[in-house]
């Protein structure tokens, strides 16, 4: 099943049938251990919606509202070279080899709501970086007592050029306005997603594509619920939280976004997420 945020409501799609669900709370309702069984539950009751297309293609939001978005590095080996060629003259390159070895994995804030924006929407990147690049990265949703209850597709975008400057600037090179998307929903399933799911990305520029790659979560160092476990650690989240769980696709190091590319991220069964960069 898959679970979408819109202006009506909470909007369920299960079998290319439709449900729309008013009244419930965003935070109060994903944020639930048993959120599949209570979907399920739910719809099962009900008739589906004649206009849930109308729905998804004019009134869908960004699938968060009192969570935060947190993200995993060096969870792969490119990303791991990736970091070690851009650091290696600030001489930070070793610090990436060893937490991608290390028994605690690298986590560290990225996002509100207020900096995140939803599928058809634009990111952004930063006036002051010469060197910018999305991150497409499976996301998790991970409730209030640390269960991972769905999935969802994240672009964890990034300024290379600062990261790399210094390891010491790595929350100006992620945090900024517009430096997350997530969406179009989320993909909530009583079973754990399978090593076999592929991540693709994919640039435009002026209809022409610049760059695509593609990866899968069989090429994680890490499992999924390793970095729920770490995360959730020491902090509570009353309203659960996001965890992007880091990239294997990495452009190479002559690319570098520009405004108005377009970038599309396929996760299946989740979907794809589109943004302009604005």
């Amino acid at each position: 099943m898959k679970l979408y945020r819109t202006t009506a409501g909470v909007l369920v799609e299960k079998n290319k049938n439709y449900y729309l669900l008013e009244n419930y709370v965003w935070d109060r309702f994903i944020n639930d251990d048993n959120l599949f069984a209570k979907l399920k539950g739910i719809i099962k009751v009900m008739e589906p919606t004649e206009n849930g297309l109308e729905l998804m293609k004019g009134k869908l939001l960004a699938p968060i509202q009192g969570q935060e978005i947190w993200a995993s590095g060096v969870t792969y080996f490119n990303s791991k070279l990736a970091r070690q060629e851009e650091s290696e003259a600030a001489g930070g390159g070793d610090f990436y080899a060893r937490v991608y070895v290390a028994d605690r994995p690298e986590l560290f804030f990225k996002a509100t709501a207020h900096r995140c924006v939803g599928a058809g929407e634009q990111v952004r990147i930063r006036k002051d970086s010469t060197w910018n690049v999305p991150e497409p990265e499976l996301t998790l949703l991970i409730t209030s007592s640390g269960k991972i209850v769905g999935y969802t597709i994240g672009n964890d975008m990034s300024s290379r050029s600062i990261e790399g400057e210094n390891p010491l600037y790595l929350p100006q090179a992620k945090t900024y306005d517009g430096c997350a998307a997530i969406g179009p929903g989320i993909y909530v399933s009583e079973w754990d997603l399978p090593e076999t799911i592929e991540i693709q990305l994919v640039i435009n520029r002026n209809g022409d594509t610049v760059f695509e790659g593609q990866t899968n979560l069989g090429q994680m160092k890490r499992k999924l619920s390793e970095l729920a476990a770490w995360l959730v650690r020491e902090l509570s989240f009353p309203n659960g939280c996001f965890l992007m769980t880091g990239t294997g696709i990495i452009p190479p190091k002559e690319f570098t976004l520009e405004s108005g590319d377009e970038i599309r991220i396929t996760i299946e069964p989740i979907g794809t997420l589109v943004n302009v960069v604005a």
